[in-house]
C-alpha cells in the first residue's frame, strides 16, 4: 500500500469516565458494541484490522466488497464491526463470524451480514489527518458519507449525548464516547472518554476457581455467579475475578467452609437441566474444560455489571465486579426478574442519526 498510513496502526482508545460533563469541548458519539476495526483502501487493495492489529478480511469479505464499492480510492477510516438482528446490536452473531470454516463464514456472511460504522477518518488520498483536531477530523468524514457508509451520530451537546445514552441502549449500544475536540487523533493512547451503563444485581455465590498463581485452596481466582429462572433453575450468567492478591488469600479461608462434593449442586452431573448455563464447556474458544468448585448455595453477593447478551436465560456481557455481601438476601431470592429490561429502539435509527423509539 502506498497511503500515508499503512497497517498495522494502534487505534486511539478510551478510558472511563463517571459522568457526561455540562461544560463543551467535547465531541460525544454513541459507544458501539462490537469489534473495533481500522480499514485501509488503496485502489483494489482493501485490509480491514482489529484492534490487535491482525487481519479480519477473511471473516468478513462482504464488508471488504461493499467498502471497496462504496469508498475513495485511498482512504484511511477508524470504526467498528458490528451485527445487528431484529433492530438491536448482536454481538454473539458477531463472535460467530469468527469460525475457522471458510464454508460456515460465507453462510454467515448471507445469514448475519456484518456492518462497518465510521467515526474517524485518518487519512485521505495523500493527507494524513493523525495531527488534524477532532473537529476537523469529524468535518471532512462527513462529507465522505454515502449511502455505502455507515457514520456514527455525533453531536457537542451534553444534553443530546446524555438523551443518547439512554435512549440508544435499547439498540444494543454500549454508551457514549467523548472525543475532545481539540486533539488530534493519538494511535495507541487512551484519551478518549467512555461513558457505560452500569447497574447492580444480587447473584448467588454458587462456585470459584482457584487463582493460577496459586495451589488450589491457597488463593480465589473468581466467583462463580448464579441467578434463578422462572422456574426455579439456576443458571451461570458470569463470573467475578478482580481481587487483590491479598484478598484473594482472605477469600480462600473464609470460603472453604462452603465447598461440598457437588452431589447436590445444580449445575453438576444428574442435575443439570436442558439449556441450563452452566460453567465450563468445550467451544471453539476452549478446548479444555476449565475445572471450578461447587459450593454450598448459601451466600449472595451484590455485583455491578453493565449489560447482558445471549436471550433468555441472559448473560453478563463482561466480567461482573464485586460491589459486597449481602447476608440480608436469601439466595432463592436471587432471580433475573431483577434484571433492568431497556426498552427497545430501532437499530437502522441510529445508523442513521435518529432517535425513533420501537414497540
Amino acid at each position: 500500500m502506498s497511503l500515508p498510513l499503512t497497517p498495522p496502526v494502534k487505534p486511539m482508545l478510551a478510558k472511563p469516565a463517571k459522568a457526561i460533563p455540562d461544560s463543551g469541548g467535547l465531541l460525544f458519539e454513541p459507544k458501539w458494541d462490537g469489534f473495533r476495526c481500522l480499514v485501509f483502501r488503496d485502489g483494489d487493495e482493501l485490509t480491514l484490522q482489529s484492534r490487535s492489529e491482525k487481519p479480519l478480511n477473511r471473516y468478513f469479505p462482504e464488508v471488504v466488497e461493499r467498502l471497496k464499492a462504496a469508498l475513495p480510492e485511498r482512504i484511511v477510516l477508524d470504526g467498528e464491526l458490528v451485527v445487528g438482528r431484529d433492530g438491536k446490536l448482536d454481538f454473539d452473531a458477531l463472535t460467530d463470524r469468527i469460525h475457522p470454516a471458510e464454508s460456515r463464514i460465507q453462510l454467515l456472511a448471507d445469514q448475519t451480514p456484518a456492518e462497518f460504522v465510521a467515526f474517524d477518518l485518518l487519512a485521505l488520498g495523500d493527507e494524513s489527518y493523525l495531527d488534524e483536531p477532532t473537529s476537523r477530523r469529524r468535518e471532512r468524514l462527513e462529507k465522505l458519507a454515502s449511502d455505502g457508509i455507515h457514520l456514527t451520530p455525533a453531536t457537542s451537546d451534553p444534553a443530546i449525548a446524555r438523551h443518547w445514552f439512554e435512549l440508544f441502549e435499547g439498540a444494543g449500544l454500549d454508551g457514549v464516547i467523548g472525543k475532545p475536540l481539540d486533539e488530534p487523533y493519538t494511535p495507541g493512547k487512551r484519551v478518549l472518554l467512555k461513558y457505560k451503563h452500569s447497574r447492580t444485581a444480587d447473584c448467588v455465590l454458587a462456585g470459584l476457581r482457584w487463582h493460577v498463581d496459586g495451589e488450589a485452596g491457597e488463593m480465589v481466582g473468581s466467583f462463580l455467579l448464579g441467578l434463578y429462572d422462572e422456574d426455579g433453575v439456576l443458571h451461570h450468567p458470569g463470573v467475578v475475578g478482580s481481587f487483590p492478591v491479598t484478598r484473594r488469600r482472605e477469600l480462600a479461608e473464609e470460603l472453604a467452609p462452603l465447598i461440598t462434593d457437588g452431589a447436590d449442586h445444580p449445575w453438576l452431573g444428574d442435575n443439570v437441566r436442558e439449556k441450563q448455563r452452566i460453567p465450563g464447556g468445550i467451544t471453539r474458544w476452549k478446548s479444555k474444560e476449565a475445572p471450578w468448585v461447587p459450593l454450598k448455595l448459601e451466600k449472595v453477593v451484590e455485583v455491578g455489571y453493565e449489560h447482558t447478551e445471549g436471550g433468555y436465560p441472559s448473560r453478563f456481557r463482561h466480567t461482573a465486579q464485586f460491589k459486597r455481601w449481602r447476608p440480608d438476601r436469601e439466595p432463592d431470592s436471587c432471580t433475573y426478574a431483577q434484571l433492568d429490561e431497556v426498552a427497545r429502539y430501532d437499530l437502522d435509527a441510529v445508523f442513521r442519526g435518529e432517535v425513533k423509539r420501537t414497540r
